[in-house]
């Protein structure tokens, strides 16, 4: 039987739910620890096979079902180059080029594209504040990834001098986060077409399996001294990476969706660069440009605002329903008001004397006012 975690102390289910996040950030850093002394495309294929294996047990033990049609296996096997292979594999190659905290940032800016996607794909509004998200998450993305130089000329006025290069764009860690970033979006787009043919959990598993053999063989065609110089530090990292930061993060993820709480976790996702950014400075020391600190805050906002935008749109409509009907209630009572005004005037003027002529001999027998 599983538990529910709603009956659990409310401390320690707050601690599961930011779990997740909280080993996706911390992966990272120990990614970027550990890749002086490994490979990339090794790296990547590390965290994703043992933690498909683990993730493959628990669909085991518990019972979920195992893809049978071969519409589900091509699914998977989509699934598995896009979300896997080139996800993984352009995520490890832009860390060996750009910080733990930043590399997060710019993956974890995937629902800007997701919502265009869904939007595209599957008629999902976005909203005013999804556009807005949206916009302010290209203006953050451009001051990350963006030259300084090319910023610093626009507030001073000057003109910017471009010298494109395609070699230089993909020799750019945060442009290659970037497209780790895309493939993670378009990975969980197509989880929507995996699910009608394959069970979520077992799916994942075969997807992180059969996502990281290209990797290994990729490393073992390109790569040379994969684990020659790991040390037990960098091997802890690793194993690290792929228990905690894959096989446990996916397994509480999906958890904690199948049980009802996906708003909760959609509020949390930025908590995943914070944890990255945090750790990243503490023990790597990494140190971030002014303005990619703007890119930065700009980004998380813009996270906030695509994963809350119907929320935010449902109490945005509430107070304006409500300052109307505080518009529509003030006439009433102002007239009110003037009603009661006038019915005090009327009956002070009914108790009001008629004024009338008399001899100033008889005014001493008037009551005085």
């Amino acid at each position: 039987m599983q538990p529910n975690i709603t009956k659990l102390k409310p401390a320690f289910a707050t601690l599961l739910l930011i779990a997740p996040f909280f080993f996706w950030g911390t992966a990272m850093v120990a990614m970027k620890g550990a890749i002086p002394n490994t490979t990339p495309l090794f790296m990547a294929g590390v965290r994703l096979v043992p933690a498909g294996v683990l993730v493959l047990v628990a669909a085991i033990v518990l019972k979920r079902p195992q893809p049978k049609s071969w519409a589900a296996w091509l699914w998977i096997s989509l699934f598995a180059l896009v979300d896997g292979a080139l996800f993984q594999g352009f995520l490890a190659e832009g860390l060996v080029r750009t910080s733990a905290g930043l590399g997060s940032v710019m993956i974890d800016s995937q629902p800007l594209a997701v919502a265009l996607l869904s939007g595209l794909l599957f008629g999902e509004i976005i909203g005013v504040w999804g556009a807005i998200g949206l916009c302010i998450g290209i203006l953050g993305i451009s001051l990350i990834g963006l030259p300084d130089q090319w910023f610093l000329s626009l507030l001073q006025g000057q003109a910017i001098a471009v010298n494109f290069n395609w070699q230089e764009l993909f020799q750019n860690g945060e442009w290659l986060m970037l497209l780790a970033s895309l493939s993670m979006a378009v990975g969980t787009v197509m989880i929507r077409f995996v699910c009608r043919y394959a069970d979520p959990l077992t799916a994942t598993g075969w997807h992180m399996i059969l996502g990281g053999l290209p990797l290994f063989a990729l490393s073992g065609a390109w790569e040379s001294d994969q684990w020659t110089y790991l040390d037990p530090s960098g091997w802890t990292a690793l194993v690290y990476s792929a228990i905690f930061g894959s096989a446990i993060a996916y397994g509480l993820f999906f958890y904690f969706a199948s049980s009802g709480n996906l708003t909760s976790l959609s509020a949390l996702t930025f908590l995943t660069p914070i944890f990255a950014l945090l750790f990243g400075k503490l023990f790597l020391s990494e140190v971030l440009s002014p303005l990619q600190w703007i890119g930065v805050s700009l980004t998380l906002v813009s996270i906030y605002l695509i994963n809350q935008r119907e929320k935010i749109a449902q109490q945005w409509q509430s107070l304006l329903q409500k300052t109307s009907t505080a518009d529509q209630q003030a006439p009433v009572a102002e007239t009110v008001a003037q009603r009661e005004l006038l019915l005090e005037e009327s009956q002070s003027a009914t108790l009001t004397p008629i004024p009338f002529n008399v001899k100033e001999s008889e005014t001493e027998m008037l009551p005085h006012r």
